[in-house]
């Protein structure tokens, strides 16, 4: 279920504008699962696709004033809308130094960020996998960023089953974000798949950094 990453700055771009009036009770899911990432005070947190940045808020909640929140994502539209919520400073849409609000936002692929080595304590992926160009290629890369036993949240706020309903789908057996899928995909990449849940009222599967 990969992604051209033009095809995704399309297809978010034409939608940003709308996005959070669309989805207007989703914030306690995405505060649930950040909690389930078991940040720290002073942790450097990744938000991988952040697009308008509803999870930016728990984010730097969980790791308070002295830690660091990124939010990357493909879509200038969507990092704008990020801006306008106060999720982020204007600044870092444009590439330049900037900290207003609670997280730095780039504008950049997640395959190839602007982050050193092992610089994150942890990565969230809010509807990520679906959306990447080479998921063994990209979740390595988020990987290389992670130090050895960080951890990596894939998140939906309703699963599988739920969302294809919602498209007039239904679920196969090829989808990435089935468990006998991604289990070896992550292991790939450098992850080691630690908890799955797929119910209708979220997706979550937490993955820790291998050494």
């Amino acid at each position: 279920m990969s992604d051209d990453p033009t095809h995704v700055r399309e297809f978010f771009g034409a939608r940003a504008a709308g996005w959070d009036s669309r989805f207007p009770d989703d914030g306690p899911a995405y505060a649930a699962a950040v909690e389930e990432l078991a940040l720290r005070p002073g942790d450097a947190v990744l938000d991988a696709g952040c697009g308008t940045g509803r999870a930016l808020p728990p984010l730097r909640a969980a790791i308070g004033p002295t830690g660091t929140v990124l939010g990357v994502d493909l879509t200038p539209e969507m990092l704008e809308e990020a801006v306008k919520a106060g999720r982020g400073g204007r600044n870092d849409v444009s590439g330049q130094a900037g900290h207003e609000g609670t997280a730095t936002l780039l504008l950049a692929d997640v395959g190839r960020l602007p982050v050193r080595d092992g610089a994150l304590d942890a990565v969230f992926g809010a509807g990520l996998v679906s959306h990447l160009a080479d998921p063994v290629a990209d979740l390595r890369e988020l990987a290389r960023a992670v130090r050895p036993g960080g951890r990596l949240a894939l998140f939906h706020p309703i699963g599988r089953a739920a969302l294809a309903a919602r498209h007039g789908r239904r679920i196969t057996p090829d989808d990435l974000r089935a468990e006998p899928r991604l289990r070896p995909v992550l292991a790939e990449a450098g992850w080691r798949l630690v908890s799955y849940v797929d119910e209708d009222t979220r997706y979550l599967a937490m993955a820790v950094r291998e050494a």
